[in-house]
């Protein structure tokens, strides 16, 4: 039984893995769609959500499925668990990647983007910031990294800070030019979905530092500074 449950646990692990690998391209092509006004890269990243969605309910019933066929105890009972929970994370980042590819559909649709917009350059910065955080998770539970996840915590703060200077960035573009104001309303919803993107990356990380260590620090701060 217990041979059986590791070669299961292992075909989980790389199911994950897959939807992660999956995630974090359509946040890659989400944010490339829209710098590059790319439609035909938009309307692939909104199709590839639906392929997320089915994954993720794949990994959630196989989730299911071992702790009633085998009741794991220990630390396979807190892998199958981060599982789970980092299979709910990474369903969320898909569709925050989708509602980026989203505003560049609205945009065209509405006539909204012409050779006057501006995209901050801050906005490729916080988009790398992002997708570093997404990687670090993702390589802290695949090499079962303690010290990286509690660095994601500590890189989120970067995230934040990166939307703030591009909402105060937008704000003073608004003011000298009040036309672009739909444009940088859809930025500033993007630099949001960013920032929560960050946050879904944190949420990984602190169940990684679970299933490592058996210890919640969601809510612990001095973990964390």
């Amino acid at each position: 039984m217990a041979r059986n449950l590791q070669a299961e646990l292992d075909k989980l692990k790389e199911r994950i893995l897959l939807l992660g690998s999956m995630v974090e391209e359509n946040v890659r092509n989400a944010i490339r769609a829209f710098l590059g006004n790319d439609l035909a890269l938009a309307q692939q990243v909104k199709q590839r959500d639906d392929d997320i969605d089915d994954t993720e309910i794949s990994v959630e019933e196989e989730c299911l499925r071992i702790l009633a066929l085998h009741q794991p105890v220990a630390s396979d009972l807190r892998f199958v668990v981060t599982v789970l929970k980092i299979n709910n994370d990474l369903e969320r980042i898909g569709d925050l990647a989708a509602n980026i590819a989203k505003k560049l559909l609205f945009l065209r649709r509405e006539n909204k983007i012409h050779d006057a917009v501006t995209v901050p350059e801050e906005l490729h910065d916080m988009h790398e910031k992002t997708l570093r955080l997404l990687q670090y998770s993702l390589d802290a539970f695949v090499h079962e990294d303690a010290d990286l996840a509690y660095k994601v915590l500590v890189l989120d703060d970067e995230v934040d800070e990166a939307k703030h200077v591009i909402r105060r960035k937008l704000e003073n573009i608004q003011q000298q030019d009040p036309s672009q104001h739909v444009y940088l309303s859809s930025v500033l919803s993007i630099t949001r979905s960013l920032e929560r993107i960050g946050d879904h990356a944190t949420n990984i990380a602190e169940d990684v530092i679970y299933m490592l260590q058996g210890r919640i620090i969601r809510h612990d701060t001095d973990e964390i500074n």
